[in-house]
């Protein structure tokens, strides 16, 4: 098949399109390079059949290919990132969607869009199910990408609707491994950074905030699992194993024999306090859950 992987230099993307080569597929990736790196792509281009253009979704990609599928990847997803320009963020959710799924419809392609966790907000209810509506705070500091990629569904489910275009909607909870920009102020690549480095390792709040975190290998064959099934409903991709901060900063040291102090710091406004996912739906419709224990993910990613 002939697939367009937008946000292709980033974290998740570059792992995406290397799996789709691999699977035998024609892959083109598109990214502005904001948070990801062309370095990330290196080795895709030994594929005969891999292709990148550097662009920004914000303006409309034209181009003569024809493309059976779209993943949908492009937008800064760490804290540091997307709250750098909340209105690029903003714009990037609903202008970036908005001229990709026009491309979708006008190629005939099918159209996943990788939605997230943080559309869920500070979750009254733990594991969180795709019915769960969220608790968003639409004026604090996250609302920008948790808004935006609210918008984002909205707008994928009404071309569905009104074009019926094929989609698909992954809500994507946390997500590590290696090519993982140790600068990215993601918990475990701040814990990693620090542990290597011997320097204090920061822990916001009392640690005792729980996350799911899911090795990359595990999201992308999630993602593809999902893009090739009918399930044209928002699906939860996540590990379910939920764990403390405190418990993920014990498991690093210990990984990495640091014996560098944990310092404790305000918690930021609106951090979720409980981050877990149902993801019976993923299981029964796509045969999918996770199969990388966190820490066997650790020590691949170090």
């Amino acid at each position: 098949m002939d697939i367009l992987v937008t946000g292709g230099t980033g974290f998740i993307g570059n792992h995406l399109c290397r799996q789709l080569l691999r699977h035998g597929h024609k892959v083109t990736c598109i990214d502005n390079n904001f948070t990801g790196s062309v370095n990330n792509i290196k080795d895709c281009f030994e594929f005969n059949f891999f292709d990148y253009i550097e662009h920004d979704v914000i303006n409309i990609f034209d181009t003569n290919k024809n493309f059976d599928q779209i993943y949908h990847l492009a937008c800064p997803a760490s804290p540091i990132s997307y709250q750098a320009d909340p209105i690029n963020t903003l714009k990037t959710n609903f202008i970036g969607t908005l001229n990709i799924l026009e491309l979708a419809k006008k190629k005939g392609a099918r159209f996943l869009l990788t939605s997230t966790s943080e559309i869920y907000g500070d979750p009254e209810v733990s594991p969180q199910p795709e019915d769960y509506r969220g608790n968003v705070n639409t004026i604090g500091p996250r609302s920008c990408y948790d808004e935006g990629k609210r918008v984002a569904e909205t707008l994928t489910t009404e071309y569905k609707n009104m074009y019926c275009l094929e989609t698909r909607i992954a809500r994507i909870f946390n997500t590590y491994g290696p090519k993982m920009n140790e600068y990215d102020g993601r918990v475990i690549s701040n814990f990693i950074r620090q542990c290597s480095n011997n320097e204090e390792i920061t822990v916001y709040g009392n640690g005792e905030q729980t996350r799911s975190f899911c090795y990359v290998s595990d999201t992308v064959d999630g993602l593809i699992r999902l893009m090739n099934s009918n399930i044209d409903t928002p699906v939860n991709i996540g590990n379910p194993n939920e764990i403390t901060i405190n418990k993920l900063a014990a498991i690093i040291k210990n990984l990495t024999r640091c014996q560098s102090k944990i310092i404790y710091k305000p918690i930021p406004i609106d951090d979720p306090k409980r981050r877990n996912p149902d993801i019976t739906k993923a299981i029964k419709y796509l045969n999918w859950q996770p199969s990388i224990s966190l820490e066997e993910g650790i020590k691949q990613m170090l």
